[in-house]
């Protein structure tokens, strides 16, 4: 039988907490599939739970805070791989930007309406 793929979630507490509470987190003796994301947290630990998503086979989409996005832009403009999917989300604090998200605009570019 087939094993379904995780959902890898990076962002603010409210946020993780809210899809931990709906079952997608995972845990086990070596790693998790989350990363809360507080104000103390060094950006060097996002970007390495990035990476580290990025590069396991059993996680197939990558939910991350827009804001939190923004802060390791450089690392997602250089992230290239369809599977797993990232997909910026909006937090309660900071509403969604289709202008801040890379994916949107790659999809405009692809339709003709980018720079």
């Amino acid at each position: 039988m087939d094993v379904g793929k995780l959902v890898a979630v990076i962002g603010d507490e409210d946020t993780v907490s809210g899809f931990l509470l709906a079952g997608v987190g995972h845990r086990t003796a070596d790693s998790t599939n989350f990363l809360i994301v507080k104000s103390d947290t060094k950006l060097q630990q996002v970007e390495e739970a990035f990476l580290n998503f990025s590069q396991r086979d059993d996680v197939g989409i990558i939910l991350i805070n827009q804001h939190i996005a923004n802060d390791i832009r450089h690392v997602l403009k250089d992230y290239d791989q369809t599977i797993p999917t990232v997909l910026e989300i909006p937090s309660k604090e900071h509403p969604y930007d289709p202008e801040q998200d890379y994916i949107m605009q790659r999809v405009n570019m692809y339709l003709g309406g980018g720079n």
